[in-house]
C-alpha cells in the first residue's frame, strides 16, 4: 500500500503552508486530510474555497450538515463521518439529526428529509434525477437555488471523500471518539 505524506506546515510545499495555517486558524488543528492534500497546493486551496462556499449558501447548519453527511455516508468516508460529526456539533446541530445521518434513519424533519432523498439522488444518480425527485424537492420549500447549492456541497465532498479513500487518511485523534463503519 502506498503511504500517502501527511505534511506539517514545514514539510508542506510553500505555496500549502498559508492554506495549512488558515486551517489551523479556522479549526484549532491541522487535520490529516488537508495534511495530506497539502501535497497539491491546488487541490487544497480548492477544496479550501468549496468549503467556504458551501458554507455561504442559503442552507442553515443543520442542511449544511445533513447534504454533507449524506454524501459522506453514502460514499463510505470512514474518516469524513467522524469530523463532520464534530463539526456538526461545534454548530450546536441537533444531536438526534447527527445519529440519523450517521445510521441512515430517518431524519427529524419533513424538509430535512426532502433534502436528504434529494441529494441521495444528486449522488446515486450521479445528476441526472427525475423531474419527480425535484418536484418533491420543490415541495418541501426548496427552490432551484438549493439544487445547485446541493451540487456545490457535493463537489466539496467528492474531493475530501475520494482523497480519503485513494490515502486511506488515518482518523485525527480529535474525531476518533465519532469513529463510524458502515
Amino acid at each position: 500500500m502506498t503511504d500517502f505524506i501527511i505534511h506539517t506546515i514545514e514539510s508542506a510545499p510553500e505555496a500549502s503552508r498559508s492554506l495549512l495555517e488558515a486551517n489551523k486558524k479556522k479549526f484549532g488543528i491541522i487535520g490529516n486530510m488537508p495534511s495530506i492534500m497539502a501535497t497539491s497546493p491546488q487541490l487544497l486551496n480548492a477544496y479550501q474555497m468549496l468549503h467556504k462556499l458551501f458554507e455561504e449558501t442559503s442552507f442553515d447548519a443543520e442542511e449544511l450538515t445533513v447534504v454533507w453527511m449524506t454524501i459522506n455516508v453514502e460514499h463510505e468516508c470512514d474518516y469524513c463521518v467522524p469530523a463532520h460529526t464534530a463539526i456538526a456539533r461545534s454548530m450546536k446541530v441537533d444531536l438526534a439529526l447527527i445519529e440519523a445521518l450517521r445510521n441512515r434513519t430517518a431524519m427529524t424533519s419533513d424538509k430535512l428529509q426532502a433534502l436528504h432523498d434529494f441529494t441521495l439522488s444528486v449522488v446515486r444518480e450521479r445528476g441526472n434525477v427525475s423531474e419527480q425527485d425535484l418536484q418533491a424537492f420543490f415541495s418541501a420549500g426548496y427552490k432551484q437555488q438549493q439544487v445547485l447549492e446541493v451540487l456545490l456541497g457535493l463537489s466539496q465532498k467528492i474531493i475530501s471523500n475520494y482523497v480519503n479513500h485513494v490515502a486511506h487518511t488515518p482518523i485525527d485523534p480529535i474525531f476518533a471518539k465519532f469513529k463510524w463503519e458502515k
